[in-house]
């Protein structure tokens, strides 16, 4: 299947590296077999030093494309691709107050829908990560491809991430309450650490039905002691990585900790600690509606070949030849939102936030395979 890519740059181990790189060559990246894609146009943005675009182009002959409809026609005027990749991570952008990072996913989603318009089709689109830095752009998107039939597939590799134990909860489990650990930027990181935590509650007795608010409870230390903070679960969810080998505590302290809370629309209230003092940890820890608690650990194979991107190509591949994703881009439309709001809250220095674009979002849970076997079993 033919592809197009739409990314902001290409260098080594960025998110178009670990996706567009085993793709042309996944030997290299450690699969035993080749993927059903072969990347034949793109269109990017930036070059920065030390740019890969170029030098893939040329090994792998790749067409260069100075514009997003180019790109996804190949120089024609009719689409000639299956599928089309936007990747709008790294790169200069600019960089709000509340540190949210203007990355231009919305701009190229908008371009490629356009394309689309004038070429005279559709094809398969993923999105790499969340949709916008901007709640009302995001429901733009998942509006527009709907309307035009536009298969589209978005989100992070945390969901297909390895997991600590090898756990899922079934479908219609009864959930009390959850939470979700990540660490580093809010912006950037704080996106992977609510996926960890929706593909978990989205499982949940009737499905999701929306966020009725959030809020940013505390920062630093005062996180750690506010009322609201679920210790139990943190507790329980320590003891899982107390005994994980690559795990050590930030030595700078809990200065750059923060607390979130997230009320679902059906009661749940889940609880999300970014604690970059405890170490780069991401997972979840949930009470079902019996008192029992589970905690599990979503592993990355953070040295090459970055395996867990493997599984996210496998359900990219999965979209472009079904076209049906793998599972509901309203999940990243619910994870985009609840993101923007929380940063808006903790910038008005932690008012609630009310989120009536989320409210009544409501979407059933797929059943689709996360990484099992040994961490960095190849996909």
């Amino acid at each position: 299947m033919k592809i197009a890519a739409i990314i902001t740059e290409w260098r080594k181990n960025s998110h178009a590296d670990v996706i567009l790189s085993r793709i042309c060559d996944p030997a290299a990246w450690g699969h035993k077999h080749p993927f059903d894609m072969e990347l034949v146009s793109m269109y990017v943005e930036h070059f920065p030093e030390h740019d890969f675009a170029r030098d893939k182009a040329k090994k792998h002959e790749i067409a260069m494309h100075k514009d997003i409809k180019s790109a996804i026609a190949n120089g024609g005027r009719k689409i000639v691709v299956d599928g089309v990749l936007v990747i709008g991570e790294h790169g200069p952008y600019f960089r709000n107050l509340k540190g949210q990072q203007f990355y231009p996913r919305r701009r190229f989603l908008d371009e490629v829908a356009e394309s689309f318009r004038k070429l005279g089709g559709v094809v398969p689109v993923f999105s790499d990560k969340h949709f916008s830095y901007e709640p009302l752009f995001t429901q733009w998107v998942i509006q527009t491809y709907k309307h035009m039939g536009i298969p589209l597939m978005a989100g992070s590799s945390l969901p297909v991430a390895w997991r600590l134990p090898e756990q899922t909860w079934p479908m219609n489990t009864s959930i009390k309450r959850a939470f979700a650990q990540g660490y580093s930027d809010l912006d950037a990181y704080g996106f992977h650490t609510l996926e960890t935590l929706q593909c978990q509650v989205e499982r949940r007795t009737g499905g999701e039905t929306g966020v009725k608010s959030v809020r940013s409870l505390a920062s630093g230390e005062s996180a750690w002691k506010h009322p609201e903070f679920p210790k139990d679960l943190w507790q329980a969810f320590e003891k899982q990585y107390q005994s994980r080998p690559q795990h050590s505590r930030n030595p700078n302290g809990k200065s750059a900790d923060e607390l979130w809370e997230i009320r679902y629309t059906d009661g749940l209230i889940a609880h999300v600690g970014m604690f970059t003092s405890e170490g780069q940890v991401w997972g979840t820890s949930i009470e079902s509606g019996t008192g029992e608690i589970q905690s599990t650990i979503f592993e990355l194979e953070d040295k090459e070949n970055f395996g867990h991107f493997g599984y996210l190509t496998k359900g990219i591949e999965h979209l472009i030849k079904t076209g049906r994703s793998p599972y509901p881009a309203e999940r990243t439309e619910i994870t985009t939102g609840i993101l923007a709001a929380l940063l808006q809250s903790k910038s008005e220095g932690g008012t609630e936030i009310p989120t009536p674009f989320l409210s009544s979002l409501a979407y059933k849970a797929a059943e689709w395979p996360f990484a099992t076997g040994r961490l960095g079993t190849p996909a």
